[in-house]
């Protein structure tokens, strides 16, 4: 083993259909590991429901301080039915926002992209989405889901008021911004922003210091601005129009989630969530598959796979600057595809249906 190459992962499996999904990952880990000599060193620890239910809270110190000391995180899932009934603060979910918090993980990659063998999957026609390879950059530390006031208050006449506040200042559209533009570099050079300006105030700010930014050091990037709801509407009219899409924490979240469905499922689609470079040109990351634990299917080896393992595509390219084994990962899943393997979520006429195990394995023959 080349200890000068040693890397360390870690696998937070969580609740659902995590465990399966990350099974998958750790195969692939330990294929690179014999094939590649890359000597990654990894190792599982609980988060979510399934700390719940051992430590009584959705995260420990010992596995957050350990999330710090990583090279890269990579995440199945949090949450499910079975936690619903648990307060607010005590919720699954919160371990995910505490990771992004204070790990300051303050850039959500999301790309939606249509895979040509699937096609047929999306619920749109053909001829729209056929090609569509779309990054959005989304904001993840500030907005309305961590603005302050917050919370729930009595007020008169026995009812309550709800409060959450959406802020944001010039550094920090400028540091997401920054983002989006270096990526519309490496693509097609362009990004559209997207706010609420005809009725947010900071939705005016948002739009006024991206177009400050862009004037002043990214002279060569294309920028169109785009009301967020308008964006909501062309990602379904003309999705091909768009290349980069930066927008805030709120919109960023739907927007990425409605631009998943065009590809015909969010079994497909990994997520990278980045911090800023610290002195050594090392960031802080977190990668998790766009889907949720799918409670439903858990633990039926039914769960594709595919988002996951391009998670952890993703990991090998932004955190562990293994360009080359990303392509490789990369390939060897369009060549399962191509090979008509399916499984449940994107199985159609005429191609074989598979289990995640089998998906997973399948994808380790191509590495080959």
């Amino acid at each position: 083993m080349n200890k000068k190459n040693s890397r360390k992962i870690l696998l937070l499996p969580g609740d659902g259909i995590g465990p399966e999904v990350v099974r998958e990952v750790k195969k692939i880990l330990e294929w690179f590991n014999k094939n590649k000599s890359l000597d990654f060193s990894f190792e599982e620890e609980l988060i979510g429901g399934a700390s719940i239910d051992v430590n009584k809270i959705p995260i420990t110190d010992e596995v957050f301080y350990k999330s710090l000391e990583s090279d890269a995180v990579i995440l199945g899932a949090c949450g499910g039915p079975k936690w619903d009934n648990l307060e607010f603060s005590k919720k699954p979910e919160r371990a995910l926002l505490k990771l992004r918090k204070e790990l300051k993980l303050f850039a959500n990659l999301r790309p939606a992209i249509c895979f040509s063998q699937l096609v047929d999957s999306s619920t749109l026609k053909p001829e729209i989405v056929s090609g569509l390879d779309i990054m959005i950059v989304r904001e993840l530390t500030g907005g309305i889901y961590f603005g302050e006031p917050r919370g729930i208050e009595p007020i008169e006449n026995n009812q309550r008021r709800g409060i959450n506040t959406h802020s944001y200042t010039t550094s920090e559209i400028h540091r997401i911004a920054k983002v989006a533009f270096d990526l519309a570099k490496k693509r097609k050079n362009k990004v559209t922003s997207c706010e609420k300006s005809n009725v947010m105030e900071a939705g005016v700010l948002w739009r006024e210091e991206v177009q400050v930014l862009k004037d002043k050091e990214y002279k060569n990037v294309e920028l169109h601005h785009m009301l967020a709801d308008n964006c909501a509407m062309q990602l379904l009219r003309n999705p091909k129009q768009f290349d980069v899409i930066l927008a805030d924490n709120l919109f960023g979240d739907m927007l990425s989630d409605e631009a998943a469905m065009l590809t015909g499922s969010l079994g497909l689609l990994p997520s990278a969530s980045l911090g800023a470079k610290d002195k050594n040109g090392k960031i802080r990351s977190l990668y998790e598959p766009v889907h949720g634990s799918a409670p439903d299917i858990a633990g039926k080896n039914l769960a594709n796979p595919i988002a996951t393992i391009l998670s952890l595509s993703m990991a090998l390219r932004y955190s562990l600057n293994l360009d080359k084994e990303a392509d490789q990962l990369d390939a060897a899943v369009q060549k399962v595809l191509d090979e008509g393997l399916r499984t449940k979520d994107i199985i159609s006429k005429g191609k074989k249906e598979v289990t995640t195990t089998d998906m997973g394995d399948a994808i380790i023959s191509k590495l080959k």
